[in-house]
């Protein structure tokens, strides 16, 4: 048992404090990482507003990177001073999903068995199952990817969400092609994950939609051939001129409200496809749309969750294009702060004045 200061949200909108964390020795299959870098994610902040569930107190923070400090009975995918990504999708391998080659749509994953806890024996609910604004936390060891240990935590770490969620709707739902085009809805954080996405993919036409001129110039950065300020012109018809009349191939939803997505979907060509990866609120429902339209354009209606990652075969290979130059994750970290500074920034991402902020440990 080991005591670490971590951020614990309470109570449904309460500030966050910092707290004493007491982690347990790993048991079987499990794994004591120290954290050296986590982002602050919306995910985080919809925990401390009680969007998730009510669970509360929650150890908060999971798109992180650290050294594996101690490791469990059985465990052998990883060992102590290995430098890994965590992840929130620790593939059972044998549920059906996992039996029939499907493993990134597992519905079983796994997370630690033990409980962290306050002093007095308070049981804590990690975001995500991972818990990493934190010193020292305590995963299953599935929930650790090994990556090159050379890479930027503050960097690489942010892969462990939101940046894996939007590369991986334009790859790995989306199966954007070379010479494809694509128009993403939405510039924040996930949102330009997914035109670095369409760009590592081959796009040839790669269109940025947002209300905000500085997102638009981030997207701009990350490889996007074209931008639309949607409070100027009507997205949908600025997608279709920039695609000869006929609509994008691919067209990511990262906002996901019912009128963005239903931008999306007449944003499209014929037979193209919709990829939704913003989080709606439960209160949101399907916008109304003729049955002949959904029947009439052909094509497909996706949902990514999680970027339909596997993290063990999509994390080393997106920090090795990190280290090539060729996907700039330092992009998305906008400051670096500490524990202390994970209240400010939630205030700052509710007004989009950063992409992450990451807290180094």
């Amino acid at each position: 048992m080991q005591k670490v200061r971590g951020v614990v949200a309470r109570g449904k909108g309460q500030p966050v404090s910092i707290e004493t964390i007491l982690v347990p020795d790993p048991g079987p299959g499990e794994a004591v990482v120290k954290v050296q870098a986590c982002g602050v994610c919306h995910t985080d902040l919809h925990y401390r507003e009680g969007g998730i569930n009510d669970d509360f107190p929650f150890l908060l923070g999971h798109e992180a990177a650290g050294i594996v400090e101690a490791v469990g009975a059985g465990v052998t995918e990883v060992a102590p001073g290995d430098f890994v990504v965590l992840n929130w999708r620790a593939v059972c391998g044998d549920c059906r999903a996992c039996r029939r080659g499907e493993p990134w749509y597992c519905f079983a994953t796994h997370n630690a068995a033990q409980k962290m806890t306050l002093e007095d024996g308070t049981e804590l609910t990690p975001a995500l199952g991972i818990g990493a604004f934190a010193e020292k936390t305590l995963v299953h060891a599935g929930q650790c990817t090994k990556v090159d240990p050379s890479a930027r935590p503050a960097a690489v770490g942010l892969l462990g969400c939101g940046v894996m969620a939007g590369i991986g709707a334009a790859i790995n739902t989306g199966n954007v092609r070379r010479g494809q085009s694509v128009a993403v809805i939405g510039c924040g954080g996930v949102g330009t994950a997914a035109v670095a996405g369409a760009r590592l993919a081959g796009a040839a036409r790669i269109i940025a939609v947002d209300l905000d001129d500085r997102k638009l110039g981030g997207a701009v950065r990350m490889g996007a051939t074209h931008t639309v300020n949607s409070s100027e012109q009507d997205p949908v018809q600025a997608i279709q001129e920039l695609t000869d009349g006929f609509g994008a191939d691919v067209v990511i939803d990262a906002v996901g409200r019912p009128e963005t997505w239903k931008q999306a979907f007449y944003a499209r060509d014929l037979a193209g496809t919709v990829v939704l990866v913003g989080v709606p609120t439960p209160d949101m429902t399907v916008p109304e749309l003729p049955l002949i339209d959904v029947f009439g354009r052909g094509g497909s209606l996706k949902s990514s969750w999680y970027g339909d990652c596997l993290p063990s075969r999509d994390f080393p290979v997106l920090v090795d294009l990190y280290q090539q130059g060729r996907l700039d994750l330092d992009f998305f970290v906008t400051e670096e702060i500490d524990l202390d500074g994970v209240e400010a920034a939630f205030e700052k991402m509710h007004h989009g004045e950063v992409l992450r902020s990451v807290v180094i440990l």
